[in-house]
């Protein structure tokens, strides 16, 4: 990634339209990529693409490394002879996603498409699915736990018998070949999942549109990760986390954020040499030009909060393994292009970790106007080596957030930018845009000027989130060369 002033937008896959009842990575994707390049956008920033756990969010997911089977595209199966086309006709809403009914359709449906391709015989595609097993180290592990998961039920893995929780290496062979039709299916999914999201990311730079990923710091306890790497987590003899992640009271909530992710044993990361940590790395950069890593202090110190706590608000700063860490990833891969995601509690140790790397911080617009000069949001606080939002996918969308506001802010926020007040939103978006912070990033949400209906995810709220969808017609050429204008305008085209 390059040093120089760039404009992109924020905008997760699932939330493209089209007709599978989510987001996929077919013709929409490509129209949207479109867009963007008309709109002179030269970045397009993603959630997570890990497969989802508990309440369909990306950011818990039953694999650090494995892919999002629902957005594969089904079209693109149909093309290839693994699904007849009638079959993936449905009845969907077109303006959200129905977890629960959008996923075990498309899953049936991904089932069926495994079987019809393991069905062809001997094709190049099925020596390209070997090559693809053959080469992907994680994906047997991966497609194990998913089978063993869907063979008890969903429970979670520790609380499968002991020899399969523990990963005796008799049980597991054993498991393997029960399991067998499941396993090739899971890999399959995978195989489908990378193959798709590599032609995106090739028709994504030849729009000249770089990728931006985002790693969640924490991985969830009923994953695979946590199931073939038990050494590395604070676990109890019985599988459970002794504490959990999460953050102190903060400004999206009174009681603080209990995430419940395990926490890692640092000291065991250490004397193996970081190595799962660095194929981690590794893998995002094999599927993104750049990635945020989301609560960057936790590598400074996170926040452990004991495992029967009911909320947040009484746990302890524990040191975590900061340059020592950076030094061995950056010793095995090179120049770290990340974006630290520097929100909350944050520390001179934090900053002093961020800028040791020279990694970009980011500044949030709606946080910018609700005190004094000294709020560190505020435009001229901004550095050129930072990332400019007028909100994130944890913030309600800009029209939303203004009208919620007190008269007292409305009032500081346009004597702050000497505007009148009759486009919020624009105005937001043109203060992102004209920040010295080489990189903006505006929601999708925000472009299009929507309301609170149309937020993505509310922190602390269990349902409702990471269901919206734009439509096809929102993205038009007379919305494209407006944004184009104004991107030329701030010298980030």
């Amino acid at each position: 990634m390059t040093a120089k002033r760039r404009a992109g937008v924020l905008l997760h896959p699932t939330s493209l339209p089209g007709t599978d009842g989510i987001g996929s990575f077919g013709t929409e994707l490509l129209r949207f990529l479109d867009f963007l390049a008309q709109s002179q956008f030269s970045l397009w920033q993603v959630l997570p693409l890990t497969p989802p756990a508990a309440g369909n969010s990306p950011y818990s997911a039953y694999s650090a490394f494995a892919g999002n089977h629902l957005l594969i595209d089904l079209q693109q199966l149909v093309d290839e002879g693994d699904l007849l086309p009638q079959a993936i006709q449905n009845n969907f809403p077109q303006e959200h996603v129905d977890f629960d009914q959008v996923t075990p359709w498309k899953e049936a449906l991904l089932h069926k498409a495994a079987e019809n391709f393991f069905n062809q015989g001997q094709t190049p595609r099925l020596q390209e699915f070997w090559h693809f097993c053959d080469t992907t180290y994680w994906l047997h592990d991966y497609a194990l736990f998913k089978a063993l998961k869907q063979h008890y039920h969903n429970k979670p893995w520790h609380r499968w018998p002991n020899e399969l929780a523990f990963r005796k290496p008799a049980a597991l062979e054993q498991a393997s070949v029960k399991l067998g039709p499941e396993i090739g299916v899971q890999k399959y999914l995978q195989w489908q999942f990378y193959r798709q999201w590599h032609q995106v990311r090739g028709a994504a730079k030849e729009r000249g549109i770089a990728i931006i990923g985002d790693l969640p710091i924490f991985v969830a306890h009923d994953s695979a990760d946590v199931w073939c790497n038990q050494d590395l987590f604070l676990l109890d003899d019985k599988g459970k986390p002794t504490v959990v992640a999460g953050v102190p009271p903060d400004y999206f909530s009174a009681t603080g954020q209990l995430w419940g992710n395990p926490l890692y044993d640092w000291e065991a990361m250490a004397q193996q040499g970081y190595v799962w940590w660095i194929a981690r790395f590794r893998q995002m950069f094999d599927l993104f030009d750049q990635v945020r890593i989301d609560h960057f202090r936790g590598f400074e110190a996170a926040w452990h909060v004991p495992a029967t706590a009911k909320t947040a608000a009484h746990g302890r700063w524990v040191p975590g393994p900061g340059a020592v860490f950076f030094d061995a990833v950056k010793a095995s891969l090179g120049t770290l292009s990340f974006i630290a995601e520097d929100l909350g509690v944050i520390t001179p140790e934090v900053e002093a970790l961020r800028d040791r790397y020279n990694l970009p911080g980011m500044k949030i617009l709606q946080f910018a106007f609700d005190s004094d000069a000294a709020n560190p949001y505020l435009p001229h606080h901004h550095l050129p080596n930072s990332v400019v939002y007028t909100g994130t996918h944890d913030n309600d969308t800009t029209k939303g957030w203004f009208n919620a506001l007190p008269a007292k802010t409305i009032n500081r926020m346009y004597d702050y930018l000497g505007l009148p007040g009759t486009e919020p939103v624009q105005d937001l978006i043109r203060t992102a845009l004209m920040s010295v912070a080489q990189t903006a990033i505006i929601p999708l949400q925000d472009l299009l000027e929507l309301p609170t209906e149309a937020r993505m995810n509310q922190p602390g709220v269990a349902l409702g989130n990471w269901s919206w969808r734009y439509q096809t017609e929102q993205l038009t050429p007379k919305l494209a060369d407006q944004y184009a204008g104004v991107v030329k305008l701030y010298g980030r085209n």
